[in-house]
């Protein structure tokens, strides 16, 4: 016998998870995506039998017995998913001022590396690398040790900011810079995104760091057979249009304007913002509506994806920053001038052990104000103007990883683009920000998203809630599916799947 109806709005990582996890438990299961493809940052597209991964890029913490592995392993997505592990003596290269800086993968790895680029430092590093295990350990939720948090590092390094608690160890600015050579994972700002955050970010890749072979669909196909094969159900081209809530709680969603579909629970996997608007009710108030609509975002990017010609780029086993200045902060904040500060480049892993790449992608952050005359245009019809717009960033890209990658250039076949209104369109994210809300010391409590709303049986899931990746947003259908089954229940469930 059901334990109730669920209706998820939204079908990427947080709306399958928490459909997963909840169907397995005895729930009514539906899904409910507007697209025609399930997903979210887990969509892949292709052209021309090229095939490109939009979001999810790379993994970590999936090594066997890692914590991820645990939670792949708990939502049966292990079975359906192959994964190709990077470079462990340098799965992220920072190139600054014109020298290369290896990530390696572990403690002792990572120490020694760094060490050997500045041996004045050993010590500091190790300083620095144990502060980064202790803040990620601290969190029960994160470690997978149930009611193991140590709540005072978590304030603590929820409110201080990356820059200023490396500056407080780290005694070489260079060091200082180099520590922060992957920000573009989580756009971080300066002075503003908690050093937690880092601490999360760091420790989960630096335990282990793996490409998924053939694309990250994989994992959103995975969790819609595994909700299928519990009675459950993922609809596409179904948006929901209204959260219909009687005078104390939801009864239900409206689905493409006309359709009601009943529910005794609804957890919603879009933007807070987007939820929000979906619900026309005196319960939430008007103060929380601004609260919620006032928070910033993390900025947008530009993409450009690359299809190679036939075996003429080797496969590259790890993520590459470049920085055309002597920083990695402050990339966001560019002119006509100056973009692009830096960028992303990454490869995609179509098999196993690839010896060359077919396709990947170079990634620089822009803002959403740079594309905003064409907001009320559709995808595919937005006009020549915007298309020629398009076309100049990409050569200004181009001509970026040419400096870097030289002769590049002329293995490239085909290139496709995208704006922050093309992910904004296909995620709904605000303003197309590539995290969603973005995350500042200065705003405390009051920078983060409830996983509970004021209406009693509607809840939220997602990059907002806890954090964005993978981990961060499994930690997040953790955290609302304990309202429903408690925190216990889940863990004990986690290690039985592993057992």
């Amino acid at each position: 016998m059901s334990k109730g109806k669920v209706v998820i709005i939204g079908s990427g990582l947080g709306g399958l998870s928490c459909g997963v996890l909840l169907a397995k438990n005895g729930y009514d299961v539906t899904v409910l995506e507007q697209g025609a493809q399930i997903g979210g940052c887990l969509q892949c597209f292709t052209r021309q039998n090229a095939k490109f991964e939009t979001g999810m890029h790379f993994i970590g913490s999936a090594a066997k017995g890692q914590t991820l592995d645990r939670l792949m392993n708990y939502l049966e997505i292990r079975k359906d998913v192959r994964l190709a592990e990077l470079d462990r003596t340098g799965y992220e290269v920072i190139s600054l001022n014109g020298n290369l800086y290896k990530y390696a993968n572990g403690r002792e790895a990572f120490i020694k590396q760094m060490s050997d680029y500045f041996p004045h430092q050993h010590e500091n590093l190790v300083r620095f690398y144990d502060l980064v295990d202790r803040v990620a350990g601290a969190s029960s939720l994160h470690s997978l040790k149930y009611a193991e948090t140590d709540a005072a590092i978590n304030t603590e390094y929820q409110l201080r900011s990356i820059n200023e608690v490396i500056d407080s160890i780290i005694t070489d600015p260079l060091l200082a810079k180099v520590l922060v050579g992957n920000l573009p994972l989580y756009a971080a700002e300066k002075d503003k995104t908690p050093f937690s955050t880092y601490a999360f970010i760091m420790d989960f890749y630096n335990q282990s760091a793996f490409r998924i072979v053939g694309g990250s669909d994989s994992v959103a196909k995975s969790m819609q057979q595994t909700i299928q094969h519990y009675g459950g159900q993922v609809l596409k081209r179904h948006q929901v249009t209204r959260i219909v809530c009687d005078d104390t709680h939801a009864v239900g969603v409206e689905v493409n304007g006309s359709q009601f579909v009943e529910a005794d629970i609804v957890i919603s996997d879009a933007h807070p913002m987007r939820t929000l608007e979906l619900i026309d009710s005196k319960i939430i108030r008007p103060v929380f509506r601004k609260r919620i609509n006032s928070m910033p975002q993390t900025v947008g990017g530009f993409s450009v994806y690359l299809e190679f010609k036939d075996k003429t780029v080797p496969y590259m086993n790890y993520n590459y920053y470049g920085y055309n200045q002597g920083t990695p902060w402050g990339c966001e904040q560019y002119d006509e001038d100056t973009w692009p500060k830096g960028f992303l480049y990454m490869h995609f892993c179509q098999d196993n052990a690839p010896m060359f790449a077919k396709t990947g992608v170079v990634l620089s952050y822009m803002h959403m104000n740079e594309v905003r005359r064409w907001m009320d245009t559709r995808v595919g019809k937005r006009g020549q103007d915007y298309e020629d717009f398009k076309n100049r960033k990409a050569e200004l890209l181009l001509n970026s990883l040419e400096s870097y990658f030289p002769g590049i250039r002329h293995a490239i076949k085909n290139i496709y683009t995208s704006t922050p209104l093309t992910y904004q369109d296909y995620t709904g994210t605000q303003d197309g920000s590539m995290y969603g809300i973005a995350k500042d010391v200065s705003l405390g409590a009051a920078g983060r998203v409830p996983h509970k709303t004021k209406i009693p049986n509607v809840y939220q899931t997602g990059q907002n809630i806890n954090s964005h990746g993978m981990l961060g947003v499994l930690v997040g259908t953790i955290v609302t599916c304990s309202e429903l089954l408690s925190a216990k229940t889940i863990y004990q469930q986690i290690v039985e799947a592993g057992s």
